[in-house]
């Protein structure tokens, strides 16, 4: 086994067990739910930034259309919530199909620039429109619940928002192994680089762009049935600027780093709304520029972000349990 899968399997276990530690408040767990959620779109931004070389500032208008879906049907249409995952992730497929076949082709600075056009848009778009309740939002979204199972509980939430996350870490790790995946992979090389070889970039692109979607659609489903109420603020630029920045700390090129940065920039904010008022003294927006300090800092000593370092630094623990020497035992 890599060093690479060892180290996901030891996040893993040590996340499965965060619940039943002795001493960690529910408050805890609670915020975990949030970093899976986190994690599943950052993941996303993986594949499409880190692999294909697609750079997007659109992700949580993508969060968006998964949480707008199930609301919708559930509170309105009376469907029941497992009923509305497949709806909100195929119409948040072709949307971002249709989406990417209008502005992948761009190049340079345009796409990144368009990506933020359609974020806004969506924003205005649902706080302008009746149907999406405007900026009042939409409210009284049932618990999410599979059979007799109800995830209301933010324990068992977190547990079903992990085993997601794994099985997009596998499915995700499969897709990249694949032969469509190694056709997203040579775009990080150039798009001319890879049509020399006869991959269909435009489709290869497209593919990226649109698994991203999905994962951040089925982050917005799980996210609406926990919240239980959403409105246009969580869909905001600012949080796909945020998207974007946790799988760039915590290593775009790398399916861990989507967790490590997840987890970094949820709780770092966090902990900073609780602690800086009290050191300084006032309120104010100073997180803000302590985190922006913070990850220039990450950035100036760990520019591939922190996934790698951790993996340079379970080499030995690696090598130690797992390595020739303790095969022959």
């Amino acid at each position: 086994m890599s060093r690479e899968r060892l180290l996901l399997a030891a996040v893993a276990l040590l996340a499965a067990l965060l619940p039943v530690l002795p001493g960690v408040p529910p408050y805890w767990v609670t915020v975990g739910g949030y970093i899976g959620l986190s994690a599943l779109v950052a993941l996303g931004i993986v594949v499409l930034t880190g692999i294909a070389a697609v750079v997007s500032f659109g992700q949580a208008m993508f969060v968006g259309f998964g949480a707008y879906t199930t609301a919708i049907l559930t509170t309105r249409y009376g469907w029941v919530p497992i009923a509305t995952l497949p709806v909100a992730i195929a119409l948040t497929a072709a949307l971002a199909w249709g989406i990417g076949a209008i502005t992948l082709p761009l190049k340079g600075h345009y796409l990144p620039v368009a990506t933020i056009a359609w974020n806004i848009s969506f924003f205005y778009l649902a706080g302008s429109l009746d149907f999406f309740r405007r900026f009042d939002g939409i409210a009284g979204i049932p618990p999410l619940a599979i059979g007799p199972v109800s995830f209301a509980d933010p324990t068992r939430f977190y547990w079903l928002v992990l085993a997601i996350l794994v099985l997009a870490i596998l499915l995700t790790r499969n897709l990249l192994d694949s032969r469509a995946g190694r056709a997203i992979r040579s775009l990080k090389g150039g798009a001319l680089a890879a049509e020399s070889f006869g991959v269909d970039t435009p489709k290869a692109k497209n593919l990226a762009f649109v698994y991203a979607a999905v994962l951040a659609a089925l982050s917005g489903w799980l996210y609406a049935h926990f919240q239980r109420a959403i409105n246009p603020t969580p869909f905001a630029i600012t949080t796909s600027i945020d998207y974007l920045l946790m799988a760039v700390a915590g290593g775009v090129g790398h399916v861990g780093g989507a967790i490590v940065g997840a987890g970094l920039v949820t709780i770092v904010r966090d902990k900073l709304q609780d602690w800086l008022p009290l050191l300084v003294g006032a309120q104010g927006s100073y997180e803000s520029i302590v985190f922006g300090v913070l990850l220039i800092a990450i950035f100036q000593f760990a520019p591939e972000g922190l996934w790698p370092y951790l993996r340079r630094l379970a080499g030995p623990w690696c090598r130690t349990r797992f390595g020739p020497a303790s095969r022959r035992r």
